[in-house]
């Protein structure tokens, strides 16, 4: 089962280097990460997307708390949270194919962000479902090449009730 995991870190040296080889050395895969400093330049948020059954997860959360630098560990799976992920796809552009692209663009808020007489370049933020969409809407026209950050993720505020 996917899970997503945020570690709020000190923002020092080597840390990232120190939480990926935690996974590494248990034999453990991270599928992304993400970080980033948080609005206090001391503390970075690292958003991590691993796969695991419970104890294998249970057993992740362990040893990321016994890290020094880790000041908080959540994961996401009992919590109700906002996931986003942004990708940059470059298609090939036909004469013919170029009012497609930008009607596909168009649909999903897609920007494109840079232009050749014959490619796009296409920046989409959205959750997987979403992106997932417009790739395979985009993959006829013929994708050139597609990179994308990883998830960030962050938990939705509690409603209370009145």
């Amino acid at each position: 089962m996917r899970h997503i995991i945020s570690v709020l870190v000190e923002n020092k040296f080597g840390v990232l280097s120190r939480v990926s080889g935690l996974f590494s050395g248990r034999g453990f895969n991270i599928e992304s990460i993400s970080v980033g400093p948080t609005l206090d330049p001391a503390v970075s948020q690292m958003t991590i997307v691993t796969s695991g059954d419970d104890r294998i997860i249970e057993q992740i959360n362990k040893q990321l708390n016994k890290l020094i630098d880790v000041i908080k560990v959540t994961d996401f799976t009992d919590v109700e949270y906002i996931c986003r992920e942004t990708v940059l796809i470059k298609i090939h552009t036909k004469k013919e194919d170029r009012a497609e692209a930008l009607r596909i663009c168009d649909i999903f808020r897609a920007r494109i962000v840079d232009s050749t007489p014959t490619t796009y370049t296409i920046e989409i933020t959205g959750d997987d479902k979403k992106i997932d969409a417009i790739i395979n809407l985009l993959r006829p026209l013929g994708i050139k090449e597609l990179v994308r950050t990883g998830k960030i993720a962050m938990a939705r505020e509690e409603q209370k009730t009145a």
